[in-house]
């Protein structure tokens, strides 16, 4: 996103995770979610919930690790 000179937001780098988890790049998610940090962006639960769908696909021990990373930022469902 940083390349393309697109100003992201949450909103898109959840999108962009989603997608990743719907094609054959489930291995990129949590490096967006990474990512999302480093440009002083805070995931959301929904932005979890992406990363932790899209690994489930390969790398469920991510995926748990992901889970508790979400407990410990206290995001809960609305």
């Amino acid at each position: 996103m940083r390349e393309a000179k697109v100003q992201p937001d949450v909103i898109s780098y959840s999108a962009g995770i989603r997608s990743c988890g719907k094609g054959e790049y489930w291995q990129e998610a949590p490096g967006l979610l990474s990512e999302m940090r480093e440009v002083k962006l805070e995931p959301t639960f929904i932005s979890y919930y992406a990363a932790i769908t899209a690994c489930k696909k390969g790398q469920w021990q991510q995926a748990l690790s992901l889970l508790s990373e979400m407990r410990e930022a206290k995001l809960e469902p609305d």
